[in-house]
């Protein structure tokens, strides 16, 4: 008898499970991003990266946020078809890209997945991680993980390989702002001494110099914020990118790209904002802020001015309160 009692509640127990999840109420996406969009658009504090004319005469009121799901809804308000610099954000894919050929033990052996706590161009970091760059989202484990890339195709086929990929991430083929290039190949010898500095320390697999303008021509591509939502939403979908369905990476990958952005993505404040928001994100300073909440959707958020840090300072914001409003925390377990 305590047999049939328990099989007939376990089997009331699954329908009304199976009834909650077809009836549960969906989620208003669109509502959400336009409260996140009205509460932070007159934000004030920030300010553009000076130290890269192209976008220091960035327009700081310009404010997108896209949200991209797992099975290709795009939800979108604000500024979100203007090409902004892709920046920092690059290095996710190029990661992506590296890990996908080489495997995750090449990446952990020959760049590092350590936090630095140290800003993203630091060079006393790269001396304190037994001369190691560290990990491939600052600015020497970048150029490290590019060079593999370099190498490993040649100078003749390396970018049209390279590029042909961020496309597919994308859904559409991107462009170089030809200016934004200019500008930072004009004033990247910081990237140059890093990048010589780890050629001396064997953890350049290229020329350092070609490398490190390789590097500096993918910190130019243009991108919009729905590129960003794109591109994001292929990790949150387990490498499959949402619009086109074609798979850019494998699955067993995508957990440790995100755990490397779990880390490092927003450099040295990276551990209060995982505190505070509980996402994998990514930062640039052209202003845009990438955010993965696995098997769900990506956000995506585009405003120039910056922090003490280098991360958008509009985007922070909002996509802290879309987390908390949408119970995004990847701890929570919700």
């Amino acid at each position: 008898m305590k047999v049939i009692v328990a099989l007939l509640l376990l089997l009331t127990l699954n329908v009304t499970s199976a009834y909650s999840q077809k009836h549960a109420k969906p989620v208003d996406y669109n509502a959400v991003i336009n409260e996140a969009y009205n509460l932070f658009k007159n934000e004030q504090s920030g300010k553009n990266a000076d130290y890269i004319p192209f976008l220091d005469r960035a327009n700081a009121a310009m404010y997108g946020i896209v949200i991209v799901t797992k099975e290709g809804q795009v939800y979108q308000v604000g500024e979100t078809k203007f090409e902004f610099g892709i920046e920092s954000v690059e290095k996710v894919f190029t990661l992506c890209m590296a890990m996908e050929i080489f495997g995750d033990s090449v990446i952990l052996e020959k760049v590092g997945a350590s936090q630095t706590g140290l800003p993203f161009n630091s060079v006393p970091a790269i001396e304190l991680d037994d001369k190691k760059p560290s990990n491939p989202l600052v600015n020497a484990g970048a150029m490290a993980t590019t060079s593999l890339l370099t190498s490993h195709f040649g100078h003749s086929d390396a970018w049209e390989k390279v590029d042909a990929y961020f496309a597919k991430f994308a859904g559409r083929q991107l462009t170089i702002l030809d200016e934004l290039y200019k500008s930072e190949a004009a004033n990247n010898q910081h990237n140059q001494a890093i990048a010589m500095l780890l050629k001396s320390y064997g953890y350049m697999y290229d020329d350092p110099l070609y490398a490190c303008d390789f590097y500096t021509k993918q910190c130019s591509y243009g991108v919009t914020t729905r590129d960003l939502g794109i591109m994001a939403g292929t990790l949150a979908n387990g490498g499959v990118n949402p619009i086109t369905k074609e798979r850019l990476i494998k699955e067993e990958y995508v957990p440790k790209v995100l755990a490397i952005m779990g880390t490092t993505g927003l450099y040295e404040t990276t551990g209060e904002w995982m505190f505070k928001v509980g996402l994998p994100s990514k930062s640039g300073v052209g202003g845009g802020i990438i955010s993965v909440v696995p098997g769900r959707y990506a956000i995506a958020v585009f405003s120039p001015p910056l922090d003490k840090a280098g991360n958008s300072v509009r985007a922070q914001k909002a996509i802290q309160y879309i987390s908390g409003k949408l119970n995004a925390n990847i701890y929570s377990g919700k």
